[in-house]
């Protein structure tokens, strides 16, 4: 049995070799990357899936356990490039969407504990270790910035409308619903999952940006357009961050959905600006 942590041959070649060696280990991670951008940033298909699978192939011409674990984000990413990933809150696309995300995370994970049995991608939930005083004041941070730079963000630039007007009892349930599971969704699948497994091959800042490239693809697909991989690059980098130093999923979902709820609040009021008129922009 293996932790997270690297072990056997994959530390050797992540953190020794020459310049060379472990620039020939890093194209696949970039390969891999590149996809998620094309499938989900480009939409460049079907060319985007020779390039997953491209990554795949030379990761296992690498190195094995390279091979392997970049074989279960490509499984995610696949699964995932599916569906249509939308702002669609009807409950038969939500329902679509919601099992191919499911299949996502849970594929990589049933994979790593029961066929590899490494266990390399866990969802730490329950540390034991309580949070400081600091990381509350870090949540209170997120609120705020949140506040300033999202209605700012979606109300200016219109982006607003790439989501449908939730004005009755029932699409603001299913709109609050949405955001609240595809926020919990975004770092059980990009940090738990893709950072997690990216950084037992590369060093942090390398593995952060691959799945960062990622994770902004992803949430461009999804409507976050005009700057806003301005917002959302950092945002996915600072939460690899934070759960390199926390090792708490729970924080790093606490974060999220923080600044999910400022996000709810300010679709709510662009649509309907009698609604939450609290909002500066």
């Amino acid at each position: 049995m293996t932790d997270t942590t690297l072990s056997g041959s994959a530390a050797t070649n992540a953190g020794n070799g020459t310049m060379s060696d472990r620039l020939i280990r890093l194209v696949p991670g970039v390969l891999l990357s590149l996809s998620g951008f094309l499938l989900f940033g480009v939409h460049w298909r079907p060319w985007a899936y020779l390039v997953l699978l491209a990554a795949v192939g030379v990761a296992f011409l690498v190195d094995r356990s390279l091979g392997r674990d970049l074989s279960l984000i490509a499984f995610g990413v696949f699964v995932v490039s599916l569906v249509e990933v939308s702002t669609n809150i009807e409950w038969g696309h939500m329902l679509v969407m919601g099992a191919a995300l499911i299949v996502a995370v849970l594929g990589p994970y049933l994979a790593s504990r029961f066929w590899f049995r490494d266990h390399a991608v866990r969802f730490p939930v329950l540390t034991g270790k309580r949070w400081t005083k600091r990381e509350y004041g870090y949540l209170v941070g997120i609120v705020v910035l949140g506040y300033l730079i999202l209605p700012v963000y979606m109300v200016s630039t219109g982006v607003y409308q790439n989501w449908p007007a939730a004005t009755d009892a029932g699409s603001i349930f299913r709109l609050f619903l949405g955001t609240n599971a595809l926020g919990i969704w975004d770092e059980l699948f990009f940090i738990c999952t893709c950072f997690a497994l990216l950084r037992r091959h590369y060093g942090m800042w390398t593995a952060n940006i691959l799945q960062a490239v990622i994770f902004t693809s992803f949430l461009w697909e999804l409507g976050f357009h005009a700057w806003g991989p301005l917002l959302i690059f950092p945002f996915a980098l600072i939460q690899g961050l934070t759960f390199t130093l926390t090792k708490s999923l729970s924080f790093v979902v606490a974060v999220h959905l923080l600044f999910d709820f400022v996000l709810f609040l300010v679709l709510v009021h662009a649509h309907t600006r009698e609604w939450f008129p609290i909002f500066l922009y």
